[in-house]
């Protein structure tokens, strides 16, 4: 299974920070954002990954991150050359997953979590995508899944007014290789981009989507409030 780190995006949010540096290289707690989903694959066996981020700072990524013998792993760097969505990202990887299944996560989401055992059970899935949910107090923020009994993912709504569940969709994906079949034939949305969404409502559609609850704390870091909260909750774990 290969891994795919995003780390693009202009993290305007963020500004004047990310004025000089990618946002994923700022401070969460004491390391780089991008470290702490790096070791979450890498602590789950993942050790050949690829590493996406824009034009502007891909020289301060791979000055950062090396080859990756310092953790143990093989990294890969991909340009994306515009903010052509999370899919398009995704689509630069089809050679680099050389036809295995892969696990996709955001560089400024921040989990508890360890994945392990949720590698050793998408491996042993013949098809299909899996997404990772928390249960949150305003899902009304987030896209929210729908889910079966089971754990079947059978819609999810983004920041709906009356949410169906109180399970917010975080920014950790597990797909196998036909998701580069699905984008291929995407269209770009109203904002010109290619959305992860209509590659999940792919796999929803034809009810091959499961999900797995997050018992651990969860948080993206891209804005000043949840910057701050990253590092207050990787510090209070680290002791």
């Amino acid at each position: 299974m290969r891994g795919i780190l995003l780390a693009g995006g202009t993290g305007s949010r963020l500004y004047p920070l990310t004025e000089v540096t990618n946002k994923h290289l700022l401070p969460v707690g004491r390391e780089p954002m991008l470290f702490h989903p790096l070791r979450k694959l890498i602590n789950a066996g993942i050790h050949e990954i690829m590493v996406i981020t824009g034009v502007e700072h891909i020289g301060d990524i791979v000055g950062t991150l090396k080859s990756g013998r310092q953790f143990d792993a093989e990294f890969t760097y991909r340009v994306q050359e515009e903010a052509g969505g999370i899919a398009q990202a995704l689509g630069l990887c089809e050679k680099f997953a050389a036809g295995e299944k892969c696990a996709v996560i955001l560089g400024d989401n921040i989990f508890q979590d360890e994945f392990g055992e949720h590698v050793k059970d998408f491996e042993a899935m013949d098809e299909g995508a899996m997404l990772f949910l928390k249960k949150v107090m305003d899902p009304q923020r987030f896209g929210v899944a729908h889910i079966d009994g089971d754990g079947r993912v059978l819609g999810i709504e983004e920041k709906p007014k009356e949410p169906k569940s109180e399970y917010a969709v975080t920014g950790i994906y597990f797909y196998d290789p036909v998701c580069f079949d699905v984008i291929r034939n995407l269209r770009p949305s109203a904002r010109g981009e290619l959305e992860i969404t209509d590659v999940n409502n792919h796999y929803i559609r034809g009810r091959k989507m499961v999900s797995r609850i997050l018992k651990g704390w969860w948080t993206d870091a891209g804005t000043f409030e949840s910057l701050t909260q990253a590092s207050r909750l990787v510090l209070q774990e680290a002791g």
